[in-house]
């Protein structure tokens, strides 16, 4: 559930009028809600009472500062994924003691940077990689915490390009290899194995591979408790969020309204489910969401250009493009858009959502029955809290978006939008040129 809803017929987040946020500092503009963040992370936490979890937020799905503070002030750690995102959460005044560093690619850099900031495990997702963090760590001196990755081949039933969970995708140690990793790592000195960490995929709408996941990997991780004495079981994130359908003045009596095999994954379904497969085996759990947390906080705001009208096809132009969303051109992904400003008096019309860049993938919906909006009206993206300005780039030397928080009534630009001299700033021509 989320805070955006029309009091009247004006679109709000939380107390506030998402028009006169867009009025105030333009468009397009991202705009969170400080209360569905912490409503989402009361009811994850809530999900897993009884075990000793700790939430690890996946800042890659939102690094602004502002959401890290607020995040860390709930309790949670963080799960970074580069040295740009450590330091992120150091500038966001967030400690790293109790933080996971992951992914694929770590130079010996990161290693470096992350053992040096405290880091409380290294995840690591390959042979080669035991033995450069084992190097690094030698190097200063000290033993480097560090829990392996395990593939467990199963198939999150997501889109191709978010599932990692499958032998054939880039991440992590496979299941039937993953004993002999920690009998080598063990041997190499400057190594401390203190947990096991599984990730299966984002945007997961059912629990079953999940269980699926915890069911298969047991075995191996009551086997580490027994040979290595880890202390922790990481089990990743991945709970999806609603995308359609999805406007807070009616989204509890659609959720309801649901067959139940259609309804959407529910932090309450997730621990009901896993609760009874985690619990006996007494480890500490890391849990690592991130799109869940800030997914549905977070709306992008933009201004209609034109309605261009064609020959059986019309176009609604917008001032966002691809470049402030990519999420529909590179994962074909769908989002609820709606008017600021709700009028039933005006007739439905067809149109395609399309932005101002020269590309034709530049499409943010084909086909989309929306009311009828002209030159100089607002529209909002649902559901952009994720994945959308963390992606956004320079395309067409366009400047990166505004970013606003809500809580209650009140708002905050938290990150103003990017000038064409900060574009350029870094930019030199070569003497011999001029």
């Amino acid at each position: 559930m989320h805070r955006f809803h029309y009091v009247g017929n004006t679109l709000h987040c939380e107390s506030v009028d998402l028009a006169a946020v867009a009025k105030l500092y333009g468009t397009p503009t991202y705009v969170y809600s400080a209360a569905t963040i912490e409503d989402n992370h009361r009811r994850l936490v809530g999900s897993l009472d009884g075990l000793d979890a700790q939430v690890c937020y996946a800042m890659k799905a939102n690094s602004s500062l502002a959401l890290l503070r607020l995040l860390a002030n709930l309790g949670t750690a963080f799960d970074v994924v580069s040295g740009g995102e450590l330091r992120r959460v150091r500038a966001a005044g967030a400690p790293l003691d109790r933080s996971v560093f992951a992914g694929v690619g770590k130079t010996e850099a990161e290693i470096r940077l992350a053992l040096e900031a405290g880091i409380y495990a290294l995840h690591v997702e390959s042979e080669p990689e035991l033995a450069r963090i084992n190097h690094v760590a030698g190097q200063l001196g000290r033993k480097a915490p560090v829990a392996i990755r395990v593939n467990p081949d199963v198939d999150a039933r997501t889109h191709a390009k978010i599932t990692t969970g499958k032998s054939e995708n880039k991440f992590g140690i496979p299941l039937r290899f993953a004993p002999a990793a920690y009998e080598a790592a063990a041997k190499l000195p400057h190594l401390e194995l203190k947990g096991v960490q599984m990730h299966i995929g984002s945007q997961l709408t059912a629990v079953g591979p999940f269980v699926e996941a915890v069911e298969k990997l047991t075995p191996l991780v009551r086997q580490l408790q027994r040979d290595y004495g880890i202390t922790y079981f990481s089990v990743g994130g991945g709970i999806g969020i609603v995308y359609q359908e999805a406007l807070a003045s009616g989204e509890a009596a659609w959720w309801d309204a649901q067959p139940a095999d259609r309804r959407p994954l529910t932090p309450e379904a997730y621990g009901a489910a896993l609760k009874p497969l985690l619990q006996p085996l007494g480890l500490k759990l890391l849990l690592e969401p991130g799109r869940f947390l800030v997914g549905n906080a977070g709306v992008l705001l933009s201004r209609v250009e034109y309605l261009k009208r064609g020959h059986g096809r019309n176009f609604l132009i917008l001032d966002a493009g691809m470049n402030d969303l990519v999420r529909p051109v590179m994962y074909d992904a769908y989002h609820e858009i709606v008017p600021l400003q709700r009028d039933t008096s005006r007739r439905a019309l067809k149109v395609d959502v399309v932005g101002p860049i020269c590309e034709s993938g530049d499409c943010f919906a084909k086909d989309r029955t929306l009311q009828e909006v002209g030159e100089g009206e607002y529209v909002a993206f649902l559901s952009a809290g994720a994945y959308g300005q963390v992606m956004a780039n320079r395309y067409n030397t366009r400047p990166l978006s505004a970013e606003v928080l809500v809580r209650g009534s009140s708002f905050e630009l938290i990150n103003a939008r990017e000038t064409f001299e900060q574009m350029i700033a870094s930019e030199r021509v070569p003497a011999w040129l001029k």
